[in-house]
């Protein structure tokens, strides 16, 4: 051996090396009480390697690892299982609107019941009034809001989005906002929800769900022409 970690005679050490040396000497390992002691290891009648103490807490911690891996697989499985739940049912709520402003109510209304967020709003760009209960904005500004013109959605806390929400500004610490096109020619529209708690949106969030119902508010929308 030369001294470097990891190599013997120059050549690196493998594990499957290890183990067929092993394999082909056991008297190496079971000869070497030195190394038997310091791997928790001792040998049994019949010259059966039995698992000392430190051997078998090295078992108990891979499984315990083992064990809050599947548990937070587990609920995150859970907790994706119930916003598919609550997205399908907020669709419900939504495909029932009788108008625009109906629209805009009920995104509110299931932002806070339905997912116990501060807000939910719909913003429309370039119009010359937006319907009752909806946010307008001039040419441009969702552009801004999102970040740059080829960007589809944003997640986390954007303060320059925080003017959307109006008078509850400023309980909103994280968003969700999602691009949207609405009528024929198209206006420029976001969907935007708003949470008290900071890590409620993440920019490491999926926007998938927030997506979805982002397509579902254009097309209801659309079943009404903008006054």
């Amino acid at each position: 051996m030369d001294g470097s970690q990891g190599e013997i005679d120059g050549t690196p050490l493998e594990p499957t090396a290890v183990r067929r040396f092993l394999s082909d000497n056991p008297e190496f390992l079971r000869d070497d009480h030195g190394l038997l002691d310091e791997l928790g290891l001792k040998v049994a009648a019949g010259n059966v390697v039995d698992f000392g103490p430190a051997a078998l807490a090295r078992v108990h911690a891979a499984h315990q690892r083992e064990s809050e891996q599947r548990q937070q697989i587990e609920e995150t499985a859970r907790a994706n299982f119930s916003a598919q739940a609550q997205t399908h049912g907020a669709v419900i709520d939504l495909l029932e609107a009788r108008n625009h402003s109906d629209l805009a109510w009920r995104l509110d209304e299931l932002a806070q019941a339905r997912f116990g967020l501060a807000a939910g709003i719909i913003v429309l760009e370039e119009a010359e009034r937006a319907p009752a209960g909806w946010t307008r904005l001039v040419e441009g500004q969702v552009d801004m809001i999102l970040g740059g013109s080829q960007r589809l959605a944003r997640m986390g806390f954007a303060p320059t989005a925080l003017p959307l929400f109006g008078e509850r500004a400023e309980t909103i610490r994280s968003m969700a906002m999602v691009r949207m096109a609405i009528w024929e020619p198209s206006k420029q529209g976001l969907l935007a929800f708003g949470s008290p708690d900071p890590d409620g949106f993440t920019e490491d969030m999926g926007t998938e769900l927030v997506a979805f119902l982002a397509r579902v508010v254009e097309r209801t929308a659309e079943r009404w022409p903008i006054l």
